[in-house]
């Protein structure tokens, strides 16, 4: 199931040869595994060079948001490396959560613990907020730009949607009939979004299937698209696809309530998820998603 190179390299890491219990699926990019060693029973993802090229990212968006000390669960790295490293390829080893069911009161935990979460900010020396992250990470298999910014209008706009966009152009994928409409989001945005909020840690990719309730009843993330940025950018994944139940939200706002507006942020910064899905699945599926989103900023 994995070769004898990425079996080597994991042996040398664990001071002894683990034992693939089963294939795990639920993921479309990387292929994964359950590992136990004397016990100790782990998640291995691995992959090809593009696959692997996503693993520091995510790897120091777990670190980051275990930093945090929220309430939430977030997976220990245990071990990484890139493609090209050794001849094992790409894989980044974390710690197993072990599902259970989740308790009546799981959506007041997980909306009080992103609460608590979002509230690890960053700042720059003088104290002014700032957006971005120290690296650059990928949402899915897309390349994620962070460089710190100090105004987020502008970081959304430039380290958002712009690329996004661009990758749509060179692949085809951009429909003329969307230049306009963007074009006027993009100019409105610095009266549409505020200058700075609180530069708050978010998940970056807070759709339903990246939580998990583990064993205890305690909520779980992982896979994230990490940085710093509007708080509000996860609540508005969250919505996207659906999935999360109404109490999250209510608890959400009983923890930290929102800033008026909220509905139409939303769809702002869901029109970036939007153009994701259109680059890495296609028009068939995303570009009635892509054109519901702007139709409705028009």
């Amino acid at each position: 199931m994995i070769g004898e190179p990425l079996r080597d390299a994991l042996t040398d890491l664990l001071g002894g040869e683990p034992v693939i219990r089963r294939g795990v699926g639920g993921g479309s990019i990387a292929r994964a595994f359950e590992l136990e060693l004397a016990g100790r029973r782990m998640f291995l993802k691995t992959g090809g060079p593009a696959v692997a090229a996503t693993f520091p990212g995510e790897a120091a968006g777990l670190e980051a948001l275990r930093a945090a000390a929220s309430p939430l669960r977030i997976p220990r790295v245990l071990g990484r490396a890139a493609a090209g490293d050794h001849d094992a390829g790409g894989f980044l080893l974390l710690e197993w959560l072990e599902p259970g069911p989740r308790p009546p009161d799981f959506w007041d935990r997980l909306a009080r613990g992103l609460a608590a979460l979002h509230h690890h900010e960053s700042r720059a020396p003088d104290g002014r907020p700032r957006y971005g992250f120290a690296r650059d990470n990928h949402i899915g298999r897309t390349p994620q730009a962070n460089g710190w910014m100090r105004a987020w209008p502008a970081f959304f706009a430039e380290r958002r949607l712009a690329p996004q966009v661009a990758r749509a152009r060179a692949a085809g994928l951009w429909s003329r009939g969307w230049d306009r409409p963007l074009a006027r989001l993009l100019s409105a945005l610095p009266r549409e979004l505020p200058r700075a909020p609180c530069p708050s840690l978010v998940h970056g990719d807070l759709w339903s299937g990246n939580v998990l309730c583990a064993r205890g009843g305690a909520p779980a993330l992982f896979d994230p698209a990490a940085y710093y940025g509007h708080r509000e950018v996860d609540l508005a994944m969250s919505e996207l696809f659906g999935g999360f139940a109404p109490r999250f939200y209510d608890a959400y706002r009983e923890a930290w309530p929102l800033e008026p507006g909220y509905p139409r942020r939303r769809a702002i910064y869901n029109l970036y998820h939007a153009i994701n899905h259109l680059n890495l699945f296609g028009a068939d599926a995303y570009v009635g998603m892509v054109t519901r989103h702007l139709t409705a900023l028009a």
